[in-house]
């Protein structure tokens, strides 16, 4: 709970009280005073809880973006051994035809 919220509660609270003195010794400026800082104090409570709020959806949002760029970060580093085992593959493959090739032509001229 942050200050904004206890301090939004306080005043309500507050408010409240000098709301019913005001109203119990019919002085209207006291009781409408302490309707005033009610509403102040409801303010406050909500732009409170409006913070808390954006911290949790940061919060959420900044914790989806991680993850998403781990995954990412992941799938890209999969990709890029997938890749090179394709190449290393191919090179490997292209080795064996070319000296089978010059095997045959090695055998082919000393007979």
């Amino acid at each position: 709970m942050n200050t904004e919220k206890i301090a939004g509660k306080f005043d309500q609270v507050a408010g409240k009280i000098k709301q019913g003195v005001g109203e119990a010794v019919g002085n209207q400026k006291l009781a409408n005073a302490g309707v005033a800082e009610q509403v102040k104090g409801a303010a406050k409570e909500t732009w409170g809880n409006a913070k808390d709020t954006a911290a949790i959806v940061n919060d959420d949002n900044r914790t989806r973006a991680n993850v998403q760029g781990e995954n990412l970060k992941d799938r890209a580093e999969n990709a890029a051994h997938n890749m090179r085992e394709k190449i290393a593959d191919t090179a490997h493959n292209v080795k064996n035809s070319v000296n089978e090739k010059l095997d045959n032509m090695k055998r082919e001229h000393r007979s």
